[in-house]
C-alpha cells in the first residue's frame, strides 16, 4: 500500500513538472486578431470619413462600429494591443502563407497606429508620413532635376509663351466632347476588360456600373461593393482628354482596382475566410499595391504601340478627333510621365508650410505642365490625401520592376500579385 502510494505521488509530481515546463497553448490566433483588426478599422472609419475605402464583411460588424466607436485615444490603445498580440503569436509551426498573413496584419496595424497619431494632431514630414502609412519612403528630388525633361518637351511643343500654357493649348485638341464621353469611356473599358479576360481568370459574375459625377478632388474612383461588383465613377469637373479613357478603364477597372478587389474577395474572404481582407483602409500599405498595380496594368494591357493603335483606330473616331494626331499625343505623354514624381517635392514643401498655395500652384503648373484649373484640382487632391500621391508613380514603378523580375509571363505574375497579401516591402 505504501509503495503504491509513493509511486502514485511520484507520478503526480512528474505530471506537475511536465506541466510546468510545457508551454500552455496560446488561446490567441491570427483569426482572432484579424477579426479585431476589422473592428478597429471600421471604428477608425467612423472617426475619419473616407478611411474605409471598401467593406463587404458582416453588416452587423459595421453596425456595431457605427453605434459604439471608441474615442481616438482608445483606438490607439487598441491598435497597440493588436500589435502586441501579433508579436506574441508563436511563429513556430506557421506555414508560409500564415507567416505572410501575420506580416500583413502587422504592417496594416502599424499603419493604423500612424494614422491615429495623425488624427490626434501628430505631424510628420512628407517622406516620414508616406513610410509610416504605406511602407515606402519616397525620394524627394529637387525640382531643378526635372528641368532637362522640361527642355525636351519644350523642343517638342510648338508656339511661344510659357511651356505649361503651350502644352495646355496642345492638349486641348484631345478633349472628348461631353456628348461622346459615355460612348468613348465604355469602349475603352470594354477593351481593357477583353484584354484582361484573355490573360486572367476573373471571378464569376464580376461586373461594374459606370457613373459620371462632379465636385470631387479626384478624376476617377472605384468603389468596390463586394460580390465582385464595383461602382466606377468618373469626375467631369474638367474636360477629359482622350488618353484618360484607357487610363481610367484600366486603372479603375481591368486589370486595376475592380479586378484587384474582386480577386482578394474571392481568394481570401470567400475561399479562406480571412476576414481582414473584407475591409480596405485607404491609408495603408494595401493602397501602394492597389494604385501601383492599377497604373502598371495600363502598360500591361496595352504594351508598346498597341495603345496608340487602339486609340487611333477606335477611340479617336468615336470622340470625333483626328486619328492622325495620335502619335504626337503619345510622344508628349511619354515625356510628361517622367515628371510624375516632381509633385512629391511640391507636396512636401506645401504640406510643411514652406511654400504658400500660390507658389504650390505655380510649381504644379510648371512641373506637371497643366493649366491653372487642373493644378488647383491636383492641389485639392494633395490637401485631401497628402502623401497618398506616392502610390501612383512610385507604386507603378516598383510593381513593374517586381513583376518583370519574376519571369516572362507578366500577366500570370500580375494575377498572383493581385490575389495575394504582398506588401510594398516584398517588392524590393
Amino acid at each position: 500500500m505504501r509503495a503504491t502510494t509513493i509511486a502514485a505521488l511520484a507520478g503526480a509530481v512528474a505530471v506537475l513538472a511536465a506541466c510546468a515546463t510545457t508551454p500552455k497553448p496560446n488561446a490567441d490566433s491570427l483569426d482572432a486578431v484579424a477579426r479585431d483588426y476589422v473592428a478597429l478599422t471600421l471604428e477608425i472609419g467612423e472617426r475619419e470619413p473616407g478611411y474605409v475605402d471598401a467593406y463587404y464583411g458582416p453588416a452587423q460588424w459595421a453596425d456595431t462600429a457605427k453605434a459604439q466607436p471608441r474615442a481616438l485615444p482608445q483606438l490607439a490603445k487598441g491598435a497597440a494591443n493588436l500589435s502586441q498580440r501579433l508579436d506574441a503569436l508563436p511563429e513556430a509551426g506557421l506555414d508560409a502563407q500564415s507567416r505572410q498573413r501575420r506580416a500583413y496584419l502587422k504592417a496594416h496595424v502599424a499603419a493604423a497606429s500612424a494614422r491615429l497619431r495623425m488624427l490626434q494632431g501628430e505631424t510628420m514630414g512628407f517622406a516620414d508620413e508616406a513610410e509610416a502609412l504605406f511602407g515606402v519612403r519616397p525620394e524627394l528630388r529637387p525640382l531643378s532635376s526635372y528641368d532637362p525633361v522640361l527642355a525636351r518637351i519644350d523642343a517638342l511643343v510648338p508656339g511661344e509663351g510659357p511651356l505649361a500654357d503651350r502644352v495646355a493649348a496642345f492638349r486641348a485638341r484631345y478633349v472628348i466632347p461631353k456628348d461622346r464621353l459615355d460612348t468613348v469611356m465604355r469602349a475603352a473599358i470594354h477593351e481593357c476588360k477583353a484584354r484582361t479576360e484573355r490573360r486572367m481568370t476573373l471571378p464569376a459574375g464580376e461586373t461594374f456600373t459606370l457613373e459620371f459625377v462632379n465636385d470631387k478632388p479626384w478624376s476617377g474612383y472605384n468603389w468596390f461593393k463586394g460580390g465582385a461588383f464595383s461602382l466606377i465613377q468618373v469626375n467631369t469637373d474638367l474636360p477629359i482628354y482622350i488618353d484618360r479613357a484607357v487610363d481610367l478603364g484600366c486603372h479603375e477597372g481591368y486589370p486595376g482596382h475592380h479586378v484587384y478587389n474582386a480577386l482578394l474577395e474571392q481568394t481570401f474572404v470567400k475561399d479562406k475566410g480571412w476576414v481582414e481582407m473584407s475591409v480596405y483602409p485607404l491609408f495603408s500599405p494595401m493602397s501602394f499595391i492597389a494604385e501601383g498595380s492599377a497604373n502598371y496594368g495600363i502598360d500591361l494591357a496595352f504594351p508598346g504601340h498597341e495603345r496608340t493603335e487602339f486609340e487611333a483606330q477606335v477611340l479617336y473616331p468615336l470622340a470625333g478627333l483626328d486619328p492622325a494626331t495620335a502619335e504626337a499625343q503619345t510622344q508628349l505623354l511619354a515625356l510628361t510621365r517622367e515628371l510624375a514624381r516632381a509633385e512629391y517635392t511640391v507636396a512636401d514643401a506645401y504640406l510643411a508650410g514652406r511654400i504658400d498655395r500660390e507658389t504650390a500652384l505655380d510649381q504644379l503648373q510648371k512641373y506637371s505642365l497643366v493649366a491653372r484649373d487642373r493644378a488647383a484640382q491636383r492641389l485639392s487632391f494633395i490637401e485631401t490625401y497628402r502623401s497618398y500621391i506616392i502610390n501612383y508613380g512610385l507604386g507603378r514603378d516598383m510593381v513593374q520592376a517586381w513583376v518583370e523580375r519574376q519571369g516572362p509571363d507578366h500577366w500570370k505574375t500580375m494575377e498572383q500579385l493581385l490575389a495575394s497579401q504582398t506588401l510594398p516591402v516584398d517588392l524590393n
